[in-house]
């Protein structure tokens, strides 16, 4: 897999993805929430496919199951950040679940890119 393919893979972008659904939501927060729980949100969101693009562009496949496994924990940070945000009623149990649905399916693309790298070298063109 060549450095810059990144994009044709699922997992980046079904990352994507969320990232639009997550700024979509967070737009909706009141105002006073711009600079907290919103700009975590935000964070944590981009990191995953940031952390997908990055990892792909690195030397080796350990690198690679490292930088997965970052995204993996923005994903379980922006799981969480999703959960406060139910309990202060900025968002409602449908939007959390549509969220979480995304999340689960994410995270266990994650898992399973993660674990066929740690089997198979790549190579670079």
């Amino acid at each position: 897999m060549k450095s810059s393919d990144y994009r044709q893979l699922k997992v980046w972008q079904k990352a994507m993805d969320l990232t639009v659904e997550i700024y979509s939501l967070v737009n909706k927060f009141p105002r006073e929430e711009n600079y907290a729980l919103y700009d975590q949100m935000r964070r944590s969101v981009v990191s995953i496919p940031s952390n997908i693009a990055e990892g792909q562009g690195r030397n080796s496949a350990k690198e690679f199951v490292n930088f997965l496994s970052i995204a993996r924990g923005s994903l379980w940070e922006l799981e969480t950040q999703i959960e406060i945000s139910e309990r202060l009623h900025y968002i409602n149990s449908g939007q959390k679940n549509k969220v979480y649905e995304q999340t689960e399916e994410i995270g266990k693309m994650l898992n399973a890119l993660a674990t066929s790298l740690e089997q198979t070298p790549i190579t670079r063109n």
